[in-house]
């Protein structure tokens, strides 16, 4: 559809960040209540968009984890732009009807409507692929009076050391537990399960530091102090370049009295780097996500995770420790290789390496990927291939969408034993005991106090005691019992401490929420009310065996 240039030089654009779905481990809403927060970070891509859009573009942005979107919001709107990834996607559907109703044409952009465009087929506009590749095409193509078309980037090639700042001046740091920022892009490993390759690529792009540092600037200008997330895919991915930034990185936190402390996600290889360990360290890196995903080898070579191979993940998590950072991990069940011990197995992995935030997952073939790709090769895959991922929360009630190698109800039935050993209080205070003690955090004095900072961390605590003892009063005990081993054995770990703690009021109730759901799905399985979903046609070439090839 064409139609004539609009009048206006200056289109009113309203960049709306889609709600996740509720339910979700990644929710943390009741951990974000008790910092005053709304939920956990802002929306990094549509900040970094808007500063990709014209200056004479008048930009509004809602995040709806955070407040209300009315219809004259939209109305008052030229133009809707939107996206996200697959826990979004109900509310990105439910925002298209909306402006369609309204008749506000709406663009959408992000790794849900890259992988699977033809699930969003009535949305006006679709951006497919990296925005730096491609936004000045929509842009021209907007001015020039089109309203619907589609524009696709050339993947892997945006160069992202020329992406601006984004426009955090359109957040209010209030509804956020921290701020985020991105480093690099990709990841040059290539498990099975993961969709970030088929994203991103398995070059990681970078950033130069003047141009991290700037985004470092304009928080630190815009009053921000605390806790900034690299929310990189794998921060090391490109270890010759991050080791060459991470310097520049201290002397920057040195030079404005350690305003930032940081946290990201790489691999588990990590580890064996102890040069990137002091360098992480010397910044003041203080939490970092891991997908160890299972303790099983072969398992791990299976899914071509063979970075997490011939090694003691204990005791790669606990070199992490002694560096002065603590260790989030995720963990599947559901993979064709795993033996009947698996949930003991991993039971006793989560234990042994004292991680307390332990995300275990039923795997779930997201879409393009080569699980995905090789399920549907097999005839495995399900029709229904987003319905369990969209209608969930995510892979902790979803997942196993495919039919799977060993029976149903014993994967169901392992996944919801570790579930119940992992977030049983006595289980998670003692890693988060043991955590305490391993934890050696470096001694980092800023050169100032922020005093905002002080209140907000004072009423978080006094948040954090009321909630145990009121909401959660069987917790509480566990609690004191906790934080006196912590000031008593290594008194500088109370901030990881008390934080591991308050993901507990989180994860207590979302652990029974999932215990009493898949408890749910068993009792289908044993009344035989559970019907298996039709599988995709399987591809000619499924009957010859052969491994998986590795993404180029």
């Amino acid at each position: 559809m064409k139609t004539s240039p609009i009048q206006s030089p200056s289109p009113r654009v309203l960049l709306v960040s889609p709600r996740f779905n509720a339910n979700s481990f990644w929710g943390f809403e009741a951990a974000c209540a008790l910092q005053g927060a709304r939920c956990l970070a802002p929306p990094l891509g549509l900040v970094t968009l808007a500063a990709m859009l014209p200056q004479t573009w008048r930009l509004r942005l809602i995040d709806r984890n955070a407040q209300e979107l009315t219809d004259a919001d939209i109305a008052g709107a030229d133009l809707v732009m939107t996206g996200g990834m697959l826990p979004q996607e109900p509310d990105i559907v439910a925002l298209m009807e909306r402006c369609r109703r309204l008749g506000v044409p709406v663009c959408l952009g992000g790794p849900a409507p890259t992988s699977t465009p033809e699930a969003f087929e009535e949305a006006d506009f679709i951006v497919i692929g990296e925005a730096e590749g491609i936004i000045d095409e929509f842009v021209a193509a907007w001015e020039a009076g089109e309203r619907r078309g589609r524009f696709t980037a050339q993947k892997f090639k945006a160069d992202v050391t020329k992406t601006p700042i984004p426009r955090f001046d359109l957040l209010d740091f209030r509804n956020y537990l921290w701020v985020n920022v991105q480093f690099s892009r990709g990841c040059p490993f290539t498990c099975e399960f993961c969709d970030i390759i088929e994203l991103y690529g398995r070059a990681p792009r970078t950033k130069t530091a003047p141009q991290m540092l700037a985004e470092l600037d304009r928080l630190l200008e815009l009053g921000y102090r605390g806790h900034v997330d690299f929310v990189d895919d794998n921060l090391i991915g490109n270890k010759k370049a991050v080791k060459a930034f991470l310097p520049h990185l201290q002397a920057w936190q040195e030079r404005n009295g350690f305003p930032f402390k940081f946290s990201t996600e790489a691999s588990l290889n990590l580890a064996d780097d102890p040069e990137l360990l002091r360098l992480m360290r010397r910044c003041n890196f203080f939490a970092l996500f891991v997908g160890i995903e299972t303790p099983d080898e072969a398992t791990l070579i299976q899914t071509q995770k063979k970075q997490n191979t011939r090694r003691s993940i204990a005791e790669s998590v606990h070199r992490i420790y002694k560096a002065g950072i603590y260790v989030a991990a995720g963990f599947i069940v559901g993979f064709d290789t795993e033996e009947e011990s698996v949930a003991d197995a991993m039971a006793a992995c989560i234990r042994d390496t004292s991680i307390p935030t332990a995300t275990v997952g039923l795997l779930t073939a997201l879409p393009n990927t080569q699980l995905s790709r090789r399920l549907t090769r097999e005839g495995r895959l399900f029709g229904r291939f987003r319905q369990s991922m969209t209608e969930s929360g995510d892979m902790c009630t979803a997942g196993l969408n495919f039919t799977t190698l060993r029976p149903r109800r014993e994967i169901m039935q392992d996944y919801r034993d570790v579930v119940a050993a992992t977030y049983s209080p006595d289980a998670y205070f003692a890693r988060v005991r043991r955590l305490g003690r391993l934890l050696d955090r470096p001694t980092l004095r800023p050169r100032r106090i922020h005093w905002q900072t002080v209140r907000r961390d004072t009423a978080a605590f006094l948040r954090l005691v009321w909630s145990l003892h009121v909401r959660h009063p069987e917790l509480a005990r566990h609690f004191w019992r906790t934080l006196y081993d912590c000031l008593r054995h290594r008194p500088k770990s109370y901030e990881a401490v008390l934080r591991n703690v308050a993901h507990f009021v989180h994860l207590y109730p979302f652990g029974q929420y999932v215990v009493r759901t898949i408890d749910a799905r068993i009792a289908e399985l044993d009344a035989g009310q559970w019907v298996e979903p039709e599988a995709l046609p399987a591809a000619p070439e499924a009957c010859a065996a052969r491994p998986v090839a590795a993404v180029a």
